[in-house]
């Protein structure tokens, strides 16, 4: 092994081993010196120390805080089409266990803050309580929120802290909890200042924060507190703390949009709960509307304009009014899944705005892989064709079995054209997953609530077709979502529009994926893409449907 170059410690150390000389009264004292200093390990250790001092004095700063989500959405991209032998090279090692473990690893440094280096106590502070009644905290707080909300005691007038969110800066000193009182702020009496100001005081310190509080309970009572419950929902309707008029504290808001899984970590309070969104990292909360709160809030002011259109429609048409009030959605509860070899594959449900021609994509995709994918035969009581086999076009039953089987709620749909009745039994689709295939239907959205169980656990394809903004970008008179030349006026358009935002605006929050259709080829390519990750990966289910 080549001599190790000298510098700074590591130099002083060699040079401090040379300068040695056992004498006469402590030479055994020397000998032990000189063979610790002449140790190559330690030799090592001091070369390690000056690199990272050398590098602590560039300030290295992480570039992203969720490499580990950058690089899954990398190799998720990868695989929608075909790959060439690079591209190929790189999902294998964004996807090998120590390229995620290292990932990982950089996020959990990346999320931590490591200064200021916090200064020493102050020697004056006041002394006008008894020592065991006054607690000097110190924290350290950079660019991000104190993590904590205040509130006025009603009855005695004191500053209380009303919640710690987790992850932030207090929560991770685990000196400062719920309850306790706030006397000062960086010196400052705070006794006699409005809530706001506090607030104002608290964000506006930073590097090192110094709070002169009064604990609520006693430190060995602390173990009794509730921690992370660590669920999970999905939130049904997007959310913006800067337009609540309602959240304590709009800064501690969490925002998010329907369709993000969010992990609760607190429900101490019961209007204001304490969540992450999962595809952050963040390991700091924000305050989120309970369920509770959140339908006590959403569904008075839904019921009360439910109420008055229903008013003004009797009022115009003389009509009875609707019974029952409008559906309000809040939060899911759901759990990660990931299919097993034993259980039948899921299915897949694609729905349809105007335009999308979902029929002719479903057919494509079969057609390319026959023995994986299928669709449910359905039933019809119209004629049998010459050239028609029965179970395989459809089974062909007579009006008097259609009409009990739908009595018998056996139909998830069905529907009358020219005078004869169609419609897609239950069965059907169990007779495809039977044969370990993977069945692919459409139908209306309506049909999503009657399927929607942990039977089937259906993933969900909205396909909506690509619509010119305006007439001169449709100027190649390409019809939306198919391949033929046709074409679309400006009303045509305009509903397929509505169509897409009508479905979206009732039954988005049951949609697991997006397809927006620019031609059958490539909405083909992309639909398939989806069915074969769905047997592979893992996915954000109800929690009803893993719970044995």
């Amino acid at each position: 092994m080549p001599p190790l170059s000298l510098s700074g410690l590591h130099e002083t150390l060699a040079l401090l081993t040379s300068q040695l000389r056992p004498d006469a009264n402590h030479k055994e004292d020397m000998v032990f010196l000189r063979d610790v200093f002449s140790e190559k390990s330690l030799a090592y250790l001091m070369k390690i120390h000056e690199k990272l001092r050398q590098y602590e004095r560039q300030s290295p700063t992480p570039v992203l805080h969720s490499a580990s989500t950058l690089a899954e959405d990398v190799a998720e991209e990868l695989q929608i089409g075909p790959m060439s032998v690079e591209e190929k090279e790189l999902l294998q090692l964004l996807t090998s266990p120590h390229m995620r473990a290292v990932l990982s690893v950089h996020d959990t440094v990346a999320q931590k803050n490591f200064d200021p280096v916090l200064p020493p106590l102050p020697d004056d502070f006041d002394d006008e309580l008894e020592e065991e009644s006054v607690k000097i905290v110190r924290l350290v707080k950079n660019k991000e929120p104190l993590g904590a909300t205040i509130r006025r005691d009603e009855a005695t007038g004191a500053v209380i802290v009303a919640r710690i969110m987790r992850g932030g800066a207090a929560d991770r000193s685990g000196l400062v909890h719920v309850g306790d009182e706030l006397r000062e702020v960086n010196g400052v009496a705070v006794a006699h200042k409005r809530p706001d100001e506090i607030s104002q005081l608290l964000s506006q310190s930073q590097g090192s924060i110094t709070l002169k509080i009064i604990p609520a309970i006693k430190e060995e009572d602390r173990i009794k507190e509730s921690r992370v419950s660590g669920w999970f929902i999905v939130a049904l309707f997007d959310y913006n703390p800067g337009e609540d008029k309602a959240t304590p504290c709009q800064e501690a808001g969490l925002p998010f949009q329907r369709g993000d899984v969010l992990q609760v970590v607190s429900q101490d309070d019961p209007t204001w709960w304490q969540a992450k969104r999962v595809a952050d990292g963040n390991l700091r909360a924000g305050l989120i509307p309970s369920k509770h709160f959140q339908e006590r809030s959403c569904g008075a002011g839904l019921r009360r304009s439910f109420r008055l259109s229903r008013k003004d429609r009797q009022g115009s048409s003389g009509e009875a009014p609707d019974s029952g009030d409008p559906e309000f959605l809040t939060y899911e509860e759901v759990s990660r899944y990931q299919q097993r070899p034993s259980e039948r594959p899921r299915l897949v449900v694609l729905i349809g705005s105007l335009g999308a021609r979902i029929n002719e994509l479903k057919q494509k995709v079969i057609a390319e892989n026959p023995y994986r994918y299928a669709v449910a035969v359905p039933h019809t009581t119209r004629p049998r064709k010459s050239h028609e086999k029965e179970g395989v076009e459809y089974h062909f039953v007579t009006k008097q079995a259609f009409d009990t089987d739908a009595q018998n709620n056996k139909f998830i749909e069905h529907g009358e054209y020219k005078e004869n009745q169609y419609g897609t039994s239950i069965e059907a689709i169990r007779s495809i997953q039977a044969r370990n295939k993977i069945c692919l239907v459409d139908m209306q959205p309506e049909a999503l609530k009657t399927l929607r169980t942990a039977e089937f656990k259906p993933f969900v394809v909205f396909v909506k077709p690509r619509i010119p903004e305006s007439r001169r970008r449709r100027s190649a008179a390409t019809s939306p979502g198919g391949g033929d030349h046709g074409r679309f006026t400006d009303e045509d358009l305009q509903e397929m529009r509505q169509s897409a935002q009508l479905i979206d605006l009732q039954y988005g929050h049951l949609v697991d994926r997006v397809l927006i259709k620019e031609d059958t080829a490539s909405a083909c390519v992309e639909l398939r893409a989806v069915l074969e990750r769905l047997e592979r990966e893992t996915f954000w289910v109800p929690i009803s449907w893993v719970k044995s």
